[in-house]
């Protein structure tokens, strides 16, 4: 089973440099311009921000709102970096690592207390914390002029393009497929199915929990210091209590559970509000709230477990291993 498991990472290999290799070579023909290009690397980002979710609230079943807070922790951190040193590989890359290291260190000093906190009482703390951070970023150029405040923080080295955000892309989704077929993945798993259970049979709820809510906003932070070196512009209001929901509903489309649904849903889920923001022009601000709840009531009535439920596909799926004849184990 092991060589069929090294088949599996072969294809996988195989795909992403194909899937490389297309984008490219659409984007040299002209098929793919630089304004869809653009709205590809958006789309790759949000899968990066999302599967930190998916692992938060799919995977450990804690229900965090507040999670576009952490992009935009990772966003200014990391564009404070080079803002201020540079925007060559070197700082770049430090910058990302910043943005990401950030987010979770905030992520950690903020779970302490929150996490001892269950289901809802938890999504209103996190709610909350991401209306603080918002309303930091308003005022924080009454400490750290650059940040800009309410105006926006401009100036930013413009040096994510395809090719690192690709990059980061692959490498979250290992990581977190990898996360999620662990042991650790495993017990998080447990705590989503029945906390009390888990406890039962000696799994650390809070130290697990912690585990998914410190990846999760990691990953967050990545996304946001790889949106910062890619758009212009960070503003407010591109953190806020929105964004969030956006990507709470790409773990909800693609199914709780599943990192194959959270990816295809995070791709999918960009190119369709562009090409709705294409269709309705200005108008599409009025009715994406509405958008929103249409579809959040569709998947409930009639594919509740999303699109994917919670399988998983190809590289993503777990490995099974046969031990003579008798019932398949699941390693990682």
């Amino acid at each position: 089973m092991a060589l069929k498991d090294g088949k599996r990472v072969l294809v996988f290999i195989a795909g992403v440099i194909a899937v490389y290799a297309l984008v490219k070579l659409l984007a040299m023909t002209g098929f793919l311009n630089p304004y869809w290009l653009r709205i590809l690397d958006q789309a790759l980002i949000m899968t990066i921000g999302a599967l930190g979710l998916s692992v938060i609230f799919g995977i450990s079943g804690q229900f965090s709102i507040g999670h576009a807070a952490f992009f935009g922790i990772g966003a200014y951190s990391a564009g404070l970096v080079t803002k201020s040193l540079g925007g060559d590989p070197f700082t770049f890359l430090l910058a990302l690592a910043t943005g990401a290291f950030m987010a979770g260190l905030v992520a950690f000093l903020i779970g302490l207390p929150v996490l001892r906190l269950t289901s809802d009482y938890l999504g209103i703390a996190t709610l909350g914390f991401g209306i603080i951070v918002k309303v930091g970023f308003d005022n924080a150029n009454k400490v750290i002029p650059e940040m800009g405040g309410a105006t926006g923080m401009t100036g930013i080295p413009q040096v994510a393009n395809f090719e690192w955000i690709f990059i980061f892309c692959i490498l979250s989704i290992v990581l977190a497929r990898n996360l999620v077929q662990s042991g650790h993945g495993r017990a998080c798993t447990a705590l989503r199915e029945d906390e009390v259970a888990a406890n039962v049979v000696g799994i650390n709820i809070f130290r697990y929990k912690m585990l998914a809510f410190v990846f999760g906003c990691t990953l967050a932070g990545l996304a946001g210091a790889l949106y910062a070196h890619r758009y212009p512009f960070l503003h407010p209001s591109s953190f806020d209590f929105l964004p969030s929901i956006d990507f709470l509903i790409i773990v909800v489309l693609g199914g709780m559970g599943s990192l194959t649904g959270t990816i295809v849903t995070a791709i999918g889920w960009v190119f369709l509000l562009e090409g709705l923001r294409t269709v309705l022009g200005s108008t599409f601000v009025d009715y994406r709230g509405v958008i929103y709840a249409l579809l959040l009531i569709i998947v409930i009535l009639v594919r509740r477990q999303g699109i994917f439920g919670n399988k998983e596909y190809g590289f993503l799926a777990p490995v099974v291993r046969r031990k003579e004849g008798r019932n398949a184990t699941i390693e990682s």
